[in-house]
């Protein structure tokens, strides 16, 4: 049986963890995730973990940071003055908030914490700086 390699479409169902067993994301009881090896349509240790597995093969992997949603940055941590964020919101903290960025982009923050006066958010990833453990199995190859 073919193993997979860059340029193959594949279907892969996983579950994500991490460290202390917490389980940030699975596909099972869905569909299976669809990407094609080498286009980076998913994060670099995710992709390199699929290379090399046949169809039907199992594979649990450690993804570090530096091959995922990289590090955590004090610098992308900032205070606010509470009057930047519309009334209409509700702060609570794990929050997301959205954001235009100068070129159009949509920016996402997480609230930190918060008071009368300034809220802290954090624009970094929710998952940079961890290790992710993806349990993998491939379930399609074309």
């Amino acid at each position: 049986m073919s193993a997979a390699k860059t340029g193959d479409t594949v279907k892969v169902h996983y579950t994500g963890t991490l460290d202390d067993g917490t389980q940030f994301d699975s596909s099972r009881g869905d569909e299976p995730i669809q990407f094609t090896l080498g286009e980076g349509g998913v994060i670099p240790g995710f992709e390199t973990a699929v290379e090399g597995i046949s169809v039907g093969a199992t594979k649990t992997v450690t993804v570090p940071p530096g091959d995922a949603y990289g590090p955590h940055l004090s610098d992308l941590i900032r205070e606010v003055p509470r009057n930047v964020i519309p009334d209409n919101i509700e702060l609570a903290e794990g929050i997301v908030l959205h954001a235009q960025g100068p070129e159009g982009q949509t920016l996402r923050f997480t609230v930190v914490e918060f008071d009368d006066q300034k809220v802290k958010i954090d624009g970094n990833h929710p998952l940079a700086g961890k290790d992710l453990i993806f349990e993998l199995e491939l379930m399609e190859l074309a």
